[in-house]
């Protein structure tokens, strides 16, 4: 069963089972994108009318709309997409390749403290609002973040990004003096 949760940014919802959704933990796609997704059912999700982002988590996924496009025409489609998805299949959407992720400065001690911080303190809680935070960068004291999901354009991004992000790595991780999005 398909159950949803509204997100900080109204032109975004989010999308529960039960069932495993991605494998391959958090990734995002953009409308604009299109093309470049090989995932046949993230490919029909982007051609619906309105879609223009995608996130698929482990247990939720996440649909960013147009401001044009009406969550009660969006809504039924998306949960019947993901249903008829499950009736025919019994994996996740997204499933795990053989193919590496890239390793970001893993030697670098302040980086795997940062993103170790972003794992356990930050992602679970963006993760609650439909979305995601994926460290880009740290360089002389900035790092920068990208918000994706419900995160990405929501009117209280910046708000979270300053106030919650920044000061919760400030807080665990010396070396950091600001965080920006990318």
């Amino acid at each position: 069963m398909i159950q949803t949760e509204p997100t900080p940014n109204p032109e975004s919802l989010k999308f529960l089972s039960e069932k495993v959704i991605s494998a391959v933990g958090t990734e995002e796609f953009q409308k604009n994108d299109i093309d470049k997704a090989s995932n046949p059912f993230i490919k029909e999700l982007l051609s619906f009318k309105g879609v223009e982002l995608v996130l698929l988590s482990k247990n939720f996924l996440s649909v960013k709309k147009t401001k044009d496009a009406s969550w009660n025409e969006l809504k039924p489609m998306v949960i019947s997409h993901l249903n008829h998805y499950f009736e025919n299949n019994t994996g996740p959407i997204l499933k795990k390749d053989l193919e590496n992720k890239k390793n970001i400065s893993e030697n670098n001690e302040t980086v795997k403290k940062i993103i170790d911080v972003l794992d356990t303190k930050i992602r679970p809680a963006v993760a609650r609002d439909g979305g995601d935070i994926k460290f880009k960068s740290f360089n002389k004291g900035i790092v920068k973040v990208e918000l994706q999901g419900s995160c990405s354009g929501c009117p209280s991004s910046m708000m979270t990004l300053k106030q919650g992000v920044q000061n919760l790595l400030k807080h665990y991780v010396k070396e950091v003096n600001t965080v920006e999005a990318e």
